[in-house]
C-alpha cells in the first residue's frame, strides 16, 4: 500500500523548524573584505552600500577627533579655543605633543589618524608649508575612502578656491615646500589638496564671531558622534540585515537624484526600527540630517487653520535639522530656501496626513543632490498621492525569525530555552509574527517558569496586551465611523472570506464596501489576496483581529449578550444556554471548542436577537445540540452558516427574505423546510456531506442562486423541477450522490450554467442528455457514471466546454466524431473507461493540452486528436505502437507510457518525446539498453519488478526513479544527475555500494531506502530524538548553510497493523516542502535543508505528523556547502 508522510517546520507551523542565537551585524568582518580601494575610487558620499558600508560605527576607535593644523597659524588661538569646547562637550581629540616630528609622519601618528572617528583639517595660510602636515592630510583622505573616515575642513582665512587650484598665497608656499621633493608625493598632496577643497566646510570668513564658528564646530561635530554612535539600541535585532539589503535598489545611495522612499506596513511591524537602523549607519555620509520620529504624536499640535500647522511643523523640521532651538520662520518657503543645495538624510516617521508631507517634504527639489527622505507610514495611498513610487513594503518576518525575536525579549537569546519550545512556539504563533507582539510578549515572560507561562497563556489567548492594543489602536481610531464598523464586521466575522461573499452580505449595511475594504488595505489594516484570477480575500493580522474583538467586548465588559458581535466561545455557550442575547446582537461567530461533553443550546436561544443578521458556527466535530428543537432565528438573517447542524429540519417559522447564504456541510437535515419561501437574494447554498438529506426545497424563488453544492449526499433521491428556474444558477455540484436517479432536463434551461458535478452519480438510470446543449458550460465532471454508454453527437453543441472528465465510465464504447468541435477544450479524462476501444481520428482538438487514458486496457491504437497535447498519460493501455508523427507535437512535454513484452521492440520515434516510462510488467527481470536513448525521460518507474537484479546505465535527464519493492534488485549499475526523487523502498538486498550512491546523490526533493540507524556519513547524529544542536567556528559566519538531512522513523501507535497507510504529508524545512513516502519502520529518509545563519549556533528539531503516533527515532545533518 502506497503510503507518506511529512517531516514538519515549526517555522511553517507544523514541523521541522531552525533556530538561532546571538545574532550581531558582523560589520567589521565585512568592512575587512571591502578596505582596499584606491586614493582614486568615488567618494564614500557617492559609493555607499547598506550590506557593507564604508561606515565608521563599526570600528574600534581610540579619539574621537583628529586635527591637523599648521601650529605657527592656529595653537595658541584657534585650535585652543576649539579643544577647550571639545572639552566641555566631552569630546577626546588626539594631541600630539609628545611625538616628535620629522620629515614624515611615522607609524604612531598613522595610528593615530587611522583610530580618530573625525578628521577635522585646519586649513590656514602656511598649512602647505609643511610637508608633515600635507602628509596628515594625504593619509586622512586615504582613510576616508578606505575606512568610511568623517572628514571636516576648516578655511582659516584661506579661500578653498587657492586651495583646490593652489594659487594665491596658499599656492606660493605649497610650490615652495615642494622644491626638491619626490614626483608621487607631489601628485600625492595635490590629489589631497584638491579633494579637501571640495568638503563643504567652515569659513572663517563667513563669520563675524569666531568664538560663534567655534562652538558651531564643536556642537556639529558632537552631533555626528552622537549619530555615529555604535549603539547597543540595535544590538540583537533580528531580520535588520535582509530588510536594508532589500531597501538598496529603493535608496540607490549612488546615485545624485533627489529621492523619496516610503516603508509601508500596518502598525508595530518594524517600520520604525527599520527607518532608524537606517539612519544610524547612513546619515553620518550627509552634510545634514534629521530623525523626525512619530510625527503625528509629537510635532503635530492643534491650530487654527492648515496653514498654521504647515508653519508650525516646518518650524519644527527646521529646528531639529539645524540643531537650533530657537528658530522661527514666517512662511514655507524656508526649507526649499535652506535646504537646496544641502545633501540631507531625513526621516519623517509616522506620517498619516499629507499635509505633514507638504509641510516639511513636498517637492524634492527642496533639497540638494543625492539627498534622501524616508517617510514611514501605514498608508499606501498617502504615499502614492504623494507621487512617491519607491516603496518598501515591510512583511511579516519569516517564522523562525518571528521566534528568534520573541526569544530575544524572553530568554535574552535567540532560541529557547531548554524545555521551552513548545512554549515559545506557541507564542509566537499568538503573536502572529508581528514583531510588536512578539516584543511585548516575550518582555511579559521574560524571567517567568514553566508554569507561569502555561498559567498566562490563556489570558493572553482572549484578551490583546494593553501596550500592542495602544499602538494597534491609533490606525483604528484614526478611521471614519462607517469604517471602523467595517473594520469590526472583518474582525469578528469575515477574515480569510471571499471579496464577492463580503460584498454580497454587507451590501445593506454600507454604502460601497469595495471602497471601504480598499480603503482599510490601504492603511495596512488588512491585505487583499488574489487566489485565483478572478478571486480575491481578505486576511487581517491575528492580533488586529484581537483588536477589534477587544473592541466589541469593551461595548459591555460583564453582558456580552448586549454587544454587537460575540465570538468568545465560553460567553456564546453562556449566552446560548441562558438566552441573554440581545437586539444588539448582529453577529455570532461560533468556533465549537474540542470538548468531550455535549454542548446544549436552548430552544429559545436567540428569541431576544431579533436583528442577528450573521450567524456562523463551525467546528469539526458534532456535539452541539439542541435538546428542544429551535423555536426562533431572526428573520433579518443573511448569511446561515451552521456546520454539524443538529435538527432534521430547520423551525416552521423560518424566514429568509434576506438570506444571501446557505452554509451547512455536515448537517443532520433531511429537508431544509416544507412549501417556497421567499429566496430572492440568496447566493450560495451548500449542503454538502448531508448524509441524511432526503431532498431540496422548492427553489422556485431562487432567481439569483449562483452555486448549489449537495455533493456527498447519498440520501438524495431527486432534484426538485424548479432548479431550472435558477437561470443565474453557474456551478451545481451533485457529485456522490449515489442514490439519485435521474437529473430534470429543466435544468437545461439554466443557460448561465458553468460548472456541472455529477461524478459518482452511480445510481443514474437514465444519462441527462440535455447537458450537451448548455452552451455556456465549461467544466463538465461525470466520472463514474456506469449508465453513460455512448455519447451523442450533439456534444459538439457544448463549444464553450474547457474541462471534461469522463474517467471510469465502464460503459463507455467510443466517442463521437463531433466531439472535435471542442475547440476551447484543455483538459480531457478518460481514465478507466475499460470499454473505451478506439479514439476519433483526423481531428485536431487545437486547447487540448492534458489527455488522460490510462488504464483504458481495450485502447490498442495511439490517440491522434491534437497535435498541442502537453500531457499524455498512457499507462495501463493496450497500446503497442508510438506513431511517428509524434515527432511533430511540438508542446508534449510528458508522455506516460507502460513497458512489456507488447513493446520490447525499441520505440524510435518516441525517443524525443517519452519523459515517463512505466515498467508495467512485474516479470521484468532487465532494463532494456534503447531506454538510455530516451533524451527526455524524466520519470522511471520499476515498482513491484521483483526479478529485477541490477539498474544499468539509464538517462542523465532521469528527474524521478521509483523502484519501490524491487525485492531481488542488489546493484546499481549507474549514476545520477541531480534527481528530485529517488525511491528505493523496500528494496532490502542493495548492496552497501548501492546504498552508498544513494546515500551520496543530492536530490532536490528526498531519497529513501532501507536503514536501521542513521550512516556515519552525517557528522551531525542524534541518536535518540529529533533535535540536533551545531555550533559554528568559522570567522566571519557565512550567510547561509545548505545541509543534507535524514531521519529515521518509529511508529509508537497500538496499531502495529496499520503501519504502512496512504495519505498525503509533506516534509517542510522553512519555505520548501517535499512529499516523502511510503511511510514505514526502518527506512531512511534523505533530503535537504537550508538555514540562513544569523548566529554561531543552529538548533533544528524534527517533526512528524501523523495522528501523533510516529515520531524521530534518530536523526542526522552532514554540511553539504557554505555561501
Amino acid at each position: 500500500m502506497v503510503s507518506s508522510f511529512f517531516v514538519t517546520s515549526v517555522a511553517a507551523a507544523i514541523g521541522l523548524f531552525t533556530l538561532f542565537r546571538k545574532l550581531r551585524f558582523h560589520r567589521g568582518d565585512e568592512k575587512k573584505q571591502n578596505s582596499s580601494s584606491s586614493s582614486s575610487s568615488p567618494s564614500p558620499q557617492s559609493s555607499l552600500s547598506l550590506s557593507s558600508p564604508p561606515s565608521s560605527s563599526c570600528r574600534i576607535w581610540t579619539h574621537h577627533v583628529f586635527p591637523s593644523f599648521r601650529g605657527e597659524d592656529v595653537r595658541r588661538g584657534f585650535l585652543s579655543h576649539i579643544q577647550m569646547e571639545f572639552q566641555r562637550k566631552g569630546i577626546t581629540p588626539f594631541i600630539e605633543n609628545e611625538i616628535k616630528r620629522g620629515e614624515s609622519i611615522g607609524p604612531e601618528l598613522i595610528r593615530a589618524i587611522r583610530g580618530s572617528k573625525i578628521a577635522i583639517i585646519l586649513l590656514s595660510k602656511n598649512y602647505a608649508s609643511s610637508s608633515w602636515c600635507l602628509d596628515e592630510l594625504a593619509e586622512i583622505m586615504k582613510c576616508r575612502e578606505e575606512l568610511g573616515q568623517t572628514v571636516l575642513a576648516v578655511f582659516y582665512k584661506v579661500d578653498p578656491s587657492d586651495v583646490k587650484k593652489l594659487t594665491g598665497d596658499f599656492g606660493k608656499v605649497f610650490r615652495k615646500t615642494c622644491a626638491s621633493k619626490a614626483k608621487e608625493d607631489i601628485e600625492r598632496w595635490r590629489q589631497a589638496l584638491a579633494k579637501v577643497a571640495t568638503i563643504a566646510g567652515y569659513h572663517s570668513s563667513n563669520w563675524d564671531n569666531e568664538a560663534a564658528m567655534i562652538i558651531k564646530i564643536a556642537t556639529d561635530i558632537s552631533n555626528k558622534l552622537n549619530n555615529s554612535a555604535s549603539s547597543s539600541d540595535f544590538d540583537g535585532l533580528i531580520g535588520m540585515r535582509r530588510h536594508l539589503k532589500n531597501m538598496e535598489p529603493l535608496l540607490s545611495l549612488g546615485s545624485d537624484e533627489v529621492r523619496m522612499i516610503g516603508i509601508w506596513g500596518p502598525s508595530g511591524i518594524g517600520k520604525t526600527t527599520i527607518a532608524r537602523v537606517a539612519f544610524n549607519q547612513l546619515s553620518n555620509n550627509f552634510q545634514l540630517s534629521v530623525f523626525m520620529e512619530s510625527i503625528e504624536a509629537k510635532y503635530t499640535r492643534p491650530c487654527s487653520d492648515d496653514y498654521s500647522a504647515k508653519l508650525h511643523l516646518q518650524q519644527q523640521f527646521m529646528s531639529q535639522i539645524t540643531n537650533q532651538n530657537d528658530i522661527k520662520i514666517s512662511h514655507l518657503g524656508v526649507v526649499q530656501d535652506r535646504l537646496k543645495d544641502k545633501k540631507v538624510f531625513v526621516v519623517l516617521d509616522g506620517v498619516d496626513k499629507s499635509m505633514q508631507l507638504d509641510a516639511m517634504a513636498k517637492e524634492t527639489w527642496w533639497f540638494g543632490p543625492g539627498s534622501r527622505i524616508i517617510i514611514t507610514t501605514q498608508d499606501l495611498k498617502l504615499l502614492r498621492a504623494h507621487g512617491i513610487h519607491n516603496i518598501y513594503k515591510v512583511d511579516f518576518p519569516p517564522t523562525d525569525e518571528a521566534l528568534q525575536i520573541l526569544c530575544m525579549y524572553a530568554f535574552g537569546q535567540n532560541s529557547p530555552k531548554d524545555g521551552f519550545e513548545e512554549l515559545a512556539w506557541e507564542v509566537t504563533n499568538l503573536a502572529g509574527d508581528l514583531p510588536l507582539g512578539l516584543r511585548v510578549m516575550g518582555s511579559y515572560f521574560r524571567g517567568m517558569s514553566k508554569q507561569e507561562w502555561k498559567k498566562a497563556l490563556p489570558r493572553l489567548t482572549s484578551s490583546l496586551d494593553a501596550d500592542i492594543q495602544s499602538i494597534l489602536k491609533f490606525s483604528y481610531d484614526a478611521l471614519d465611523d462607517e469604517y471602523k464598523e467595517l473594520f469590526l464586521h472583518i474582525a469578528c466575522l469575515f477574515n480569510y472570506e471571499r471579496i464577492k461573499k463580503v460584498e454580497e452580505h454587507l451590501a445593506e449595511r454600507f454604502l460601497d464596501v469595495r471602497h471601504g475594504l480598499n480603503v482599510l488595505a490601504e492603511k495596512s489594516l488588512i491585505t487583499i489576496d488574489t487566489i485565483y484570477p478572478f478571486d480575491t480575500t481578505i486576511s487581517m493580522h491575528n492580533l488586529l483581529v484581537q483588536l477589534g474583538r477587544d473592541i466589541v467586548r469593551k461595548q459591555c465588559v460583564r453582558e456580552p449578550g448586549q454587544r454587537l458581535f460575540l465570538v468568545d466561545p465560553r460567553e456564546i455557550c453562556e449566552v446560548l444556554n441562558d438566552a441573554t442575547g440581545s437586539i444588539s446582537v448582529i453577529g455570532i461567530a461560533f468556533k465549537i471548542p474540542r470538548v468531550k461533553e455535549n454542548l446544549h443550546i436552548s430552544e429559545r436561544a436567540f428569541e431576544r436577537m431579533s436583528n442577528l443578521q450573521f450567524l456562523k458556527f463551525w467546528g469539526d466535530h458534532d456535539i452541539l445540540h439542541l435538546p428542544h428543537g429551535l423555536e426562533f432565528l431572526s428573520r433579518k438573517l443573511r448569511l446561515l452558516h451552521w456546520t454539524y447542524f443538529p435538527m432534521t429540519c430547520l423551525p416552521s417559522i423560518f424566514n429568509s427574505d434576506f438570506l444571501v447564504e446557505i452554509y451547512m456541510p455536515h448537517s443532520h437535515l433531511e429537508k431544509l423546510w416544507d412549501g417556497v419561501k421567499p429566496l430572492q437574494n440568496l447566493k450560495w447554498m451548500d449542503l454538502r456531506f448531508s448524509k441524511n438529506l432526503k431532498e431540496l426545497p422548492d427553489l422556485s424563488t431562487a432567481t439569483n442562486l449562483q452555486k448549489l453544492d449537495m455533493s456527498d449526499c447519498p440520501s438524495l433521491v431527486k432534484l426538485p423541477s424548479t432548479t431550472g428556474y435558477t437561470k443565474n444558477l453557474q456551478t451545481l455540484d451533485l457529485r456522490y450522490c449515489s442514490s439519485l436517479t435521474n437529473i430534470p432536463s429543466i435544468i437545461g434551461n439554466a443557460t448561465n450554467l458553468e460548472e456541472l458535478y455529477l461524478g459518482g452519480c452511480s445510481s443514474l438510470v437514465e444519462f441527462p442528455f440535455f447537458i450537451w446543449n448548455i452552451i455556456n458550460l465549461k467544466k463538465l465532471d461525470l466520472r463514474g457514471i456506469s449508465c453513460l454508454v455512448d455519447i451523442p453527437s450533439w456534444i459538439g453543441n457544448a463549444t464553450n466546454l474547457e474541462e471534461l472528465n469522463l474517467s471510469d465510465c465502464s460503459s463507455l464504447v467510443e466517442l463521437p466524431f463531433s466531439i472535435g468541435n471542442l475547440q476551447k477544450l484543455r483538459s480531457f479524462n478518460l481514465k478507466g473507461c475499460s470499454k473505451l476501444e478506439i479514439l476519433p481520428s483526423n481531428i485536431n482538438l487545437e486547447s487540448l493540452g492534458t489527455l488522460e487514458l490510462s488504464d483504458c486496457v481495450l485502447l490498442k491504437r495511439f490517440p491522434e486528436i491534437s497535435t498541442n497535447i502537453q500531457f499524455l498519460d498512457l499507462i495501463g493501455t493496450g497500446i503497442e505502437e508510438v506513431p511517428a508523427s509524434i515527432k511533430s507535437w511540438s508542446r508534449l512535454t510528458e508522455l506516460q507510457m507502460p513497458y512489456s513484452e507488447n513493446l520490447k521492440e525499441s520505440p524510435t520515434h518516441a525517443f524525443d518525446s517519452m519523459t515517463y516510462l512505466h515498467f508495467s510488467d512485474t516479470e521484468t527481470q532487465e532494463v532494456p539498453p534503447w531506454v538510455n536513448r530516451f533524451s527526455r525521460l524524466n520519470g522511471l518507474v520499476l515498482n513491484g519488478c521483483r526479478k529485477l537484479v541490477s539498474l544499468p546505465q539509464i538517462p542523465a535527464s532521469l528527474f524521478y526513479i521509483h523502484a519501490e519493492n524491487c525485492e531481488s534488485l542488489e546493484r546499481l549499475d549507474c549514476s545520477f544527475n541531480n534527481p528530485m526523487i529517488l525511491n528505493f523502498a523496500k528494496c532490502f538486498k542493495l548492496n552497501q555500494q548501492a546504498r552508498d550512491l544513494i546515500i551520496h546523490t543530492r536530490t532536490s526533493q528526498y531519497s529513501v531506502l532501507p536503514g536501521k540507524e542513521v550512516p556515519a556519513y552525517f557528522t551531525h547524529r542524534a541518536i535518540s530524538g529529533s533535535y540536533l544542536t551545531i555550533k559554528l567556528n568559522e570567522k566571519p559566519l557565512p550567510a547561509s548553510m545548505r545541509f543534507k538531512a535524514c531521519v529515521l522513523l518509529v511508529n509508537e501507535g497500538d496499531d502495529k497493523n496499520g503501519i504502512e497507510r496512504s495519505g498525503s504529508f509533506f516534509v517542510s524545512c522553512r519555505k520548501r516542502s517535499h512529499h516523502l513516502y511510503p511511510v514505514l519502520t526502518e527506512h531512511l529518509y534523505i533530503f535537504e535543508v537550508e538555514a540562513d545563519v544569523t548566529s554561531s549556533e543552529l538548533i533544528f528539531e524534527f517533526k512528524v505528523e501523523y495522528k501523533d503516533n510516529w515520531k524521530i527515532k534518530e536523526c542526522g545533518l552532514q554540511l553539504l556547502e557554505v555561501s
